[in-house]
């Protein structure tokens, strides 16, 4: 048992870092003084259970009952634990309930299933259709057909080996010859393209080497909890992230059983919110990670007008289609109808199997006589409409596949009895599935719930990680929780967002960067000047693309051409290996699956020539002509994010100006304490210090109140007070500020009293300050209240 502290339980403030074998415990807690001098509350580690081995993220979790050796093991972790208590922290741990590693060497219970099959009793770990198939396992290994790989694969002993795979061979098969071994097995290796169609068990997203997990059965929750719950009970960990909820069969009853099994301990969730949706209120959790706060945040300080004016040059310059990266909702829908028939095949093929055999077999004849082609096409044409995620149990499923849409997706049938297939389909998904004991029961619910797995599964390909690739007039605005179709948010739109977050959900977690982000928030804030002056950006475009450094296309070179300016001068393997994974992302020209050479040689030689080469250096004189907006840009980012409504999360390094591209790019190591600290590290320093000695102005029962400046550039002051005890004000679209004539005679109205400056000690301010005063150290202020005499 690990000794009580004194310290909250709930954190004020936590700080991610990224958990490796090269970043073990031993190292994070070596990192505990320091974090603790700035006033964070909270470590919050990445997965900490045992992962593949050399694994330098965590995720591909192997067995969830062992805490990982390659980090120092449990003893490691209870010693991070003490010596964070020592200091007043704690810690929060990310945990991965959806899926598992597809490793069956390292993975105890999927060995076990694979040589045992479904008479294992760990074969209700995993979600594996085992009607498909012959009941047998597809694992998607080989590096081509299996009778192009026999002379790789071979018997030894009671395995079976492929390269570095090893499998478990059933029980007296071992002496067979290879054809019959094969055969004989309760799996069966075989090209690794035959994922994408034949795949019988769920996966995360249309990634293979992870199996989904059936968390929903009692009895499997328990299995892949217990450590967990353990270290809880124990005082090891006092928090929980939740990765991909979406993904699970049913999050709401998910939810409900861990916050019953914690005692409710402070659990925040990786969901992310499209614009306008909000989080189940029945969910017995905290909030969200915190992707919802980066949209808003970064809208603060992006100029929407601005940004159309960037879209039109963009579209001038590089030439999109359309549907392939000229508008936003063309190629988001063209994008998911690729994911669907492409890497989400399988799990489409599944749904119609469903769907097929409910109609087949229904005692509701009107849902007879239903062609499996139609009922593809109806569930095609729904999750491609569908503006969010997927939908909940505790929802209304026709808020979410709504009767608009059904209209929208009949108009794909030419006969109009053909389109009734979109109503029985919807139907389906949004009626109750009914009596328990009826003979369809089952069917119904598995469609319901295969829709909405696969309905996240397809946001999260078809928007992040196409769409967003592929549509890039504003780079800063193609962020996950971002909307790139409408970027920009209005002042009272923020302070509207974080009065409901304040009254709902006020201990719900706030990001701004984090190890999915792609780009860091220093990166976005300095991108988000160029809405600010779209002119200057296209005429420095002009000018280095005609000193040459042909890109192989439009789209890129204005990607590329943002990501140096907002990067800056920086190595240029970084930017190399983060436009390579930019132009297979977006799957137009070359992809992960089917790699082009001679066009990502081309992209490399532009790279090289261009961004990295001496038009680069244009760029990046640009850049340092507007440093001091990137500057504002950053500063406030930071302020608003560390006191606006929520537990803020920094993420490792990002205390301090942190410029990190995609990943892996941004999870390279960080200092503990940087080397040279600078103003953003005193800015962050001095807020997480304020929220550690005044928690309640921030916490549940803290209040957020705008406030409004007056005068002719008030549009450029951002203010609010926390609980009447801490304002915040912030400078947004610095350059327009200039432009028009800078502060001149604007005020911030102050609440009643003296106010001291916590970022530049010394001054006090009362009344209707003038805003030049407020910002003549930094384009940022945090005031704390003077307490009366």
């Amino acid at each position: 048992m690990t000794p009580a502290r004194s310290g909250p339980a709930v954190p004020t403030a936590t700080y991610r870092l990224q958990l490796q074998p090269a970043f073990p415990f031993a190292a994070a807690e070596a990192a505990v003084p320091y974090l603790a001098s700035i006033g964070v509350s909270h470590l919050h580690l990445s997965p900490v259970l045992e992962a593949v081995p050399g694994s330098a993220h965590g995720y591909d979790v192997v067995d969830p009952s062992r805490v990982r050796a390659e980090l120092g093991g449990e003893e490691g972790l209870r010693a991070l634990a003490r010596t964070a208590r020592e200091h007043g922290m704690g810690l929060v741990a990310d945990i991965v309930p959806n899926h598992m590693a597809m490793a069956p060497r390292h993975n105890p219970a999927l060995w076990e299933v694979l040589r045992e099959g479904p008479g294992s009793p760990y074969a209700r770990w995993f979600d594996i259709d085992w009607e498909a198939h012959g009941g047998r396992i597809l694992l998607p290994v080989l590096g081509g057909p299996v009778g192009t790989e026999l002379e790789h694969l071979r018997a030894d002993g009671e395995v079976l080996r492929y390269h570095d795979h090893v499998f478990p061979l059933r029980a007296g098969t071992g002496h067979l010859p290879l054809p019959q071994l094969l055969d004989a097995q309760w799996y069966r290796p075989v090209w690794w393209r035959l994922a994408r169609t034949e795949l019988n068990y769920r996966r995360f997203f249309s990634i293979s080497e992870l199996i989904g997990v059936r968390v929903e059965d009692p009895e499997v929750f328990d299995a892949t909890h217990g450590t967990i719950l353990r270290l809880l009970a124990d005082g090891v960990l006092e928090g929980l992230r939740i990765d991909h909820p979406d993904g699970l069969a049913d999050p709401d009853a998910y939810l409900a059983r861990l916050h019953a099994a914690t005692g409710g301990c402070w659990t925040v969730v990786e969901k992310i919110l499209a614009d306008g949706e909000r989080l189940p209120a029945a969910w017995p959790v905290a909030g969200t990670t915190g992707y919802d706060a980066l949209r808003h945040v970064d809208g603060l300080f992006t100029d929407r007008t601005g940004a159309y004016e960037l879209l039109g040059r963009y579209r001038a310059f590089s030439a999109p289609q359309t549907d392939r990266g000229g508008n936003w909702d063309a190629t988001v829908r063209r994008a998911a109808y690729k994911v669907l028939t492409h890497e989400l095949a399988t799990e489409t093929d599944r749904l119609t199997r469903v769907a097929a055999r409910l109609c087949a077999t229904s005692p509701d004849l009107g849902l007879r006589d239903r062609a499996p082609w139609a009922l593809r096409t109806a569930v095609e044409e729904l999750l491609v409409r569908m503006r969010v995620y997927r939908p909940y149990a505790s929802g209304d499923a026709t808020e979410v596949i709504t009767a608009e849409a059904a209209e929208e997706a009949r108009l794909a049938f030419v006969v109009p009895q053909e389109a009734e297939a979109v109503g029985i389909v919807r139907r389906l998904l949004v009626e109750p599935p009914g009596d328990p004991a009826a003979p369809d029961h089952a069917d119904r619910v598995e469609f319901r719930t295969r829709f909405a797995q696969t309905a996240s599964a397809l946001r999260a390909k078809s928007v992040e990680d196409t769409a967003f690739y592929r549509y890039v007039p504003l780079l800063s605005a193609a962020e996950v929780g971002g909307d790139p179709g409408s970027p920009g948010v209005f002042p009272e739109d923020f302070h509207a967002y974080c009065a409901r977050v304040q009254r709902d959900w006020p201990l719900t977690g706030t990001v701004v960067t984090t190890h999915d982000t792609k780009r860091s928030a220093d990166v976005r804030a300095a991108l988000a000047v160029l809405t600010e002056c779209p002119d200057g950006w296209t005429k420095l475009l002009a000018e280095v693309n005609r000193n040459g450094a042909g890109a192989p296309d439009g789209q890129l070179a204005w990607a590329a051409w943002q990501t140096a300016f907002g990067l800056g001068p920086a190595e240029e393997e970084r930017v190399q290996e983060a436009l390579l994974k930019h132009v297979r992302e977006a799957g137009m020209y070359t992809s992960w699956t089917e790699q082009e050479p001679p066009y990502e040689e081309a992209v490399a030689a532009f790279v090289t020539a261009g961004p990295c080469g001496a038009p680069g250096e244009r760029v990046a004189g640009f850049r340092k002509a507007l440093e001091p907006h990137v500057r504002a840009n950053v500063l406030g980012t930071a302020l608003v994010h560390l006191t606006m409504p929520g537990v803020p999360d920094v993420y490792q390094g990002t205390e301090g100006e942190y410029r990190a591209l995609v990943d892996p790019d941004n999870r390279r190591p960080v200092a503990f304490p940087p080397e040279v600290p600078g103003e953003k590290d005193a800015v962050t320093a001095a807020a997480l210090r304020l929220r550690a000695r005044r928690p309640a102005a921030f916490g549940a029962s803290a209040s957020y109140d705008a406030l409004t400046a007056e005068g002719p550039a008030a549009e450029h002051c951002l203010a609010f007070t926390r609980s009447g005890e801490v304002v915040t004000a912030v400078t947004r679209l610095s350059l327009r500020l200039a432009e028009a004539g800078g502060w001149r005679d604007t005020r911030l109205p102050l609440p009643p009293g003296r106010w001291a400056d916590v970022l530049t000690g010394g001054r006090e301010f009362t009344g209707h300050a003038r805003v030049a005063d407020l910002f003549d150290r930094l384009p940022v202020v945090l005031l704390e209240r003077v307490a009366q005499d």
